[in-house]
């Protein structure tokens, strides 16, 4: 028994020294290596570490966003046929949210409800369609003549300046611009001939029905459609998830009424200053300033230089100068109250924002795109905001410390 314990004890410690000995080999060649200033080769997950291996996985990341982000567009341009009757759905149902909640409160059935909603808003869209085409029909042409004649006036003012363009150089502009509209309007995208037209016909026809259809049931099952497309989702995607949906359904119906409001008011305040002026075409100045309110920033410009160009015609550059004045005075208070009221300002986008919208809308569905580009903006943002709590927004776009200091 000695002689076994005596053993092991000779072994633990010929075990003892020989790891000892490695450990200082193993030491030395260490500082050897560190000497001589070599260092261990890095492997393959040691080089995505690195600053150009992290730079290289955001630009994967960035490439393939793009890739999906182009593929659901072009997606969504070769079904404009069912997704703009859609999106108009959701928006007039977002819109009248709350007559439908005001009639269930009244304990209306859902079908009656739906069905008074609905003929509501087909006489409301009937309606303002019927005074757009009263107005404008027989006006038309000497409203376009007139700003013709006021827009030729400018350019002969112009030209009067010491560093205006001479009569050949403006001369090219225009046939360049008549001659690119014309390319523009007789292209493939809009089709040629009696067969074109008839297409248009046939897919607004379309649309106006499936747009009925939709808006029928999104009225009557909103909330139950919603349900059920929440069911993939649980736990704090699910919270996410819902927040996402009722900032939505509050933004559109929102910013809808409360652009619907602000043109109304502009329309109003344009056409009122134009009547004390005497400007001709009055009525049909201001349903164009109506319709165009709905496009943000472009639609009043447009809107003002209009009247102007009228006013200048008939009445003179003093006029013209007035008419500009309650433009921007109208637009100001536009700006400044109404829309801080109506809107709120946690719709309120910045220029640049709406700006590239209009741009981006207009690029991918012309003049639909423009009046849809900015609302779907707001809609994005208002989702970031509520992205990690009802009052938190998405980590990267929480304000720093110090502004909200300077705030």
């Amino acid at each position: 028994m000695v002689f076994g314990k005596r053993s092991r004890t000779r072994d633990t410690a010929r075990a003892g020294a020989t790891r000892t000995a490695e450990a200082a080999r193993g030491a030395t060649s260490r500082f050897i290596d560190a000497a001589d200033g070599a260092a261990p080769a890095p492997g393959v997950r040691g080089a995505w570490a690195e600053g150009f291996g992290l730079l290289a996985t955001r630009s994967l990341q960035i490439i393939i966003v793009l890739i999906l982000t182009a593929g659901i567009i072009w997606g969504l341009r070769a079904l404009t046929t069912v997704v703009i009757p859609i999106l108009l759905a959701l928006i007039f149902a977002s819109t009248f949210a709350p007559v439908m909640a005001w009639l269930r409160r009244r304990r209306v059935p859902d079908a009656l409800a739906t069905v008074i909603v609905l003929l509501g808003i087909l006489l409301l869209l009937s309606g303002v369609g019927w005074l757009i085409v009263w107005a404008v029909r027989d006006q038309w042409d000497e409203l376009s003549s007139q700003a013709q004649d006021g827009f030729f006036q400018v350019v002969d003012w112009v030209q009067t300046l010491p560093f205006a363009p001479d009569a050949a150089q403006i001369a090219e502009w225009q046939d360049r611009a008549v001659e690119w509209t014309t390319e523009f309007l007789t292209s493939a995208q809009f089709g040629s001939g009696a067969l074109a037209g008839v297409g248009i016909v046939a897919n607004f026809v379309t649309g106006l029905v499936l747009m009925i259809v939709v808006l029928f049931f999104f009225l009557k099952d909103g909330p139950r459609i919603w349900h059920f497309l929440l069911r993939p989702f649980r736990g704090h995607h699910l919270a996410r998830a819902e927040r996402a949906g009722k900032k939505t359904v509050e933004t559109l119906g929102s910013y809808v009424r409360g652009t619907a409001s602000v043109a109304a008011v502009d329309a109003i305040g344009i056409g009122i200053g134009l009547a004390i002026l005497q400007v001709p075409l009055a009525l049909p100045l201001s349903v164009l300033v109506f319709m165009l309110s709905f496009i943000p920033l472009v639609g009043a410009t447009v809107a003002g230089i209009l009247a102007a160009l009228v006013a200048l015609v008939t009445h003179g550059l003093w006029s013209a100068v007035i008419v500009v004045g309650i433009v921007v005075l109208v637009n100001q208070l536009e700006g400044n109250l109404l829309q801080p009221v109506l809107m709120g300002r946690a719709l309120k986008l910045h220029a640049l924002v709406i700006l590239l919208s209009l741009t981006i809308g207009t690029v991918l569905a012309g003049i639909l795109g423009a009046v849809l580009a900015v609302p779907i903006a707001a809609v994005a943002w208002g989702i970031v905001k509520v992205w990690d709590g009802p009052d938190t927004a998405a980590r990267w776009a929480r304000p720093h410390p110090w502004e909200l200091e300077e705030a």
